[in-house]
Formats: C-alpha cells, structure tokens, sequence
C-alpha cells in the first residue's frame, strides 16, 4: 500500500505516488477534468492515503473525493496556510489564494532563491516568491487558450486553435497564434522586470501548466516543471502538520 497525490484542475487531472517529499512518475488525462468518466475514476491506484489538491467545479471536486474515499483508508485535501513548510503567503485572506498557486510556492522553496512562479493552464498565473520564502504577490490573467476561445466565441471565422507563433505574422490564425502567445509571453517579461527591481536581484523563472509548452521557445532560460503542483502537494503531504500547529 502507498500514499498518492492528486491533482483536479480545471482542464486536467493528474496523480502521481508520493515518493519522499516529491512526486513519483505522473500520470494525467489531458482530455479535461469535467469529461473524466466513472470508469476512468474506477481505475484510479488503491493505496493508505490520497493527498488531494483541487480547484475544480465542487461537484466534480466531491465527486473525486468519493470515489478515493472507498479507495483509500484516508483522504486529505490540501488547503491554503498562511504559513507552510518556509513560505508565507501575501494574500491578507490566505483562503483566497487559489491552492495549485500555493502548492507552486511550497514547490520551488526549498532551492531559497527568488523565483518567479508561472503557471499556464485555464489562467495564467504569475507569483512572486523570494529568497526568504515570502510571497511578494502576482497576477492572474486569461491563458493563450482562452484568449482564442473567447475571441471564437466573439467571431467566430477566427479560428480557436491553430497557427504558428511569428514576431509579424501574415496569416490570421499565425497572428492570432502569435497575439494570444505574446501577449501571455510580455506579462511575464514584464513581471521578470518588475521582480528586479522590487528584490534587487533577477528571479529564476519556473513554468508549469498544460499550456507552457509553447511559450518556452519564447522564454530564455525558463526552468519547465509540469509536476509542480503535485511537487508542492507532496511537501504539503509531509509538513502540513507542523505548520497547522
């Protein structure tokens, strides 16, 4: 019998078994949380303890939960701490403060150097964590995949995928490739500049989400993690504990 995380996203659902205090070898359904079947939810891993982070709709969040309940002896579902494991979050209302954003945090702090936190999935998420494990803050914003799925919804002979990113596209769905991605790409230069300034020092910028991957041709140096969340939910797993005290 073994411990494993859980991770309900908006438009993915990942697990992994825990191993230490980081994730095993991950396993995901790309195809989106809200189109997860009842006999996918069956073939889940049987184990002592599923560690669960969620920010899915409620009723498919309890929907998961039931069904690792008969799975697993406990279930425990990771929540946001004003405090944890060396990071503290900025957020005056630390509930509000979506848990994958704070599960990245705990991921990313034990290297103890400022690190820009940039999370591609639904929403673009961008946080700031410094050399202290203090959160200084960020941002959220639409995803590349939303900015083309609303500007469909708006007109739709612009298509809602597709294209290449160019820096001066001359074709419709290359410029909206290359709108949608740039636009996702300059909020996060700006927010590496923005960071310097404030801590005096250049962050490390770490990328994950199921929608980093085409924004890493256009981000020098980004450190691509695509299992930071069940990374952070790992170490949540073995330090919430003391940090709920």
């Amino acid at each position: 019998m073994s411990d494993w995380l859980f991770d309900l996203g908006n438009s993915r659902f990942k697990f992994a078994p825990l191993q230490g205090n980081r994730a095993g070898s991950v396993q995901a359904w790309a195809h989106g949380a809200e189109a997860i079947t009842a006999s996918a939810l069956e073939a889940l891993p049987r184990g002592d303890t599923a560690w669960v982070a969620s920010v899915a709709a409620p009723a498919l969040t309890e929907e998961v939960l039931q069904i690792l309940q008969g799975r697993f002896g406990k279930v425990q579902v990771a929540r946001t701490l004003p405090r944890c494991a060396g990071v503290s979050v900025a957020y005056a209302r630390p509930e509000k403060f979506g848990v994958d954003r704070f599960l990245g945090l705990l991921a990313v702090a034990p290297a103890r150097q400022s690190v820009l936190v940039v999370g591609v999935g639904t929403a673009l998420t961008i946080d700031l964590i410094d050399a202290d494990g203090l959160h200084r803050g960020g941002r959220i914003a639409a995803s590349p995949t939303v900015m083309r799925e609303a500007l469909h919804a708006r007109a739709v002979q612009l298509p809602a995928s597709g294209g290449d990113y160019a820096e001066f596209a001359n074709d419709t769905a290359d410029a909206l490739a290359s709108g949608c991605d740039g636009a996702a790409v300059a909020l996060v230069e700006r927010s590496l500049r923005q960071a310097q300034t404030l801590l005096g020092t250049p962050p490390q910028l770490v990328v994950h989400g199921g929608g980093a991957l085409p924004l890493l041709p256009l981000l020098a140096d980004a450190d691509y993690r695509p299992a930071l969340v069940l990374d952070g939910l790992a170490r949540w797993a073995v330090h919430h504990d003391a940090c709920e005290r």
